[in-house]
């Protein structure tokens, strides 16, 4: 059995030591699926670049469809990235997202969804970074998995220490303004590892197309974890 397939085992054996990574509830609240390739012919770059229009932009969708969360991303090849050099290398950008992100107001919560430890931490304050970033580590009965939350606000990393004790349930953060998350609508980037590779702090959320199959074998859908339901498209 692979890792990620004994990941998905250990959590559909233990669904009730889950919780939440938002204030999310499935018989109530609808999310609204975004799609950031570009097949959108809405996202035109005056859009992406401007961030106020942008966050009016994705507020608008929210609104419009009645979902209180908009969500998407997990191998998801982006053009939102474009003109962002923090994506770009010498010989391919960078432009594969490897998390799941769930959008909404700047200040909305963000809990543990295992029993873990705190990893690590950084304020990763490059423009089109994922500004302040928390990554939690789980031993999933001698599994680990290791959990990403970028585009926090500031103060969510104050009084944090490694190795410190997290709960499940517990909440750990909230999302950032823009002007803080590394200039980007408020989003949560939520991210599953299995090796840190050696970082700490941060991890790509964002790979070359052509490392895929490579990463694939290291991060697992998030939304494995995440669970939600009643996604939907205009």
């Amino acid at each position: 059995m692979d890792a990620t397939s004994r990941l998905a085992k250990w959590l559909n054996e233990h669904r009730q030591q889950i919780s939440s990574v938002v204030d999310y509830n499935a018989a109530t609240d609808r999310l609204y699926k975004f799609n950031l390739t570009k097949t959108n012919p809405e996202l035109s770059p005056e859009l992406v670049n401007d961030i106020p229009k942008f966050s009016d932009w994705v507020n608008k969708k929210l609104a419009d469809n009645h979902c209180r969360y908009g969500i998407g991303g997990y191998m998801e090849l982006r053009t939102i990235y474009d003109n962002r050099e923090q994506f770009d290398t010498i010989d391919e950008p960078r432009r594969l997202h490897l998390g799941i992100d769930i959008w909404a107001d700047a200040g909305t919560p963000v809990y543990a969804p295992l029993n873990g430890k705190i990893h690590s931490f950084k304020d990763n304050a490059n423009f089109g970074d994922y500004g302040p970033t928390i990554i939690l580590e789980h031993d999933l009965d001698g599994f680990t998995l290791y959990s990403l939350y970028g585009h926090l606000s500031r103060e969510s990393l104050a009084g944090l220490a490694v190795r410190q004790p997290i709960k499940s349930g517990q909440q750990i953060a909230t999302f950032g303004a823009s002007e803080i998350n590394g200039n980007w609508p408020p989003h949560l980037h939520f991210q599953l590892m299995l090796d840190m590779e050696g970082n700490t702090g941060d991890f790509f959320g964002a790979c070359k197309l052509s490392e895929k199959d490579k990463y694939l074998q290291n991060i697992p859908d998030p939304g494995l974890l995440l669970n939600f339901a009643n996604a939907i498209n205009d």
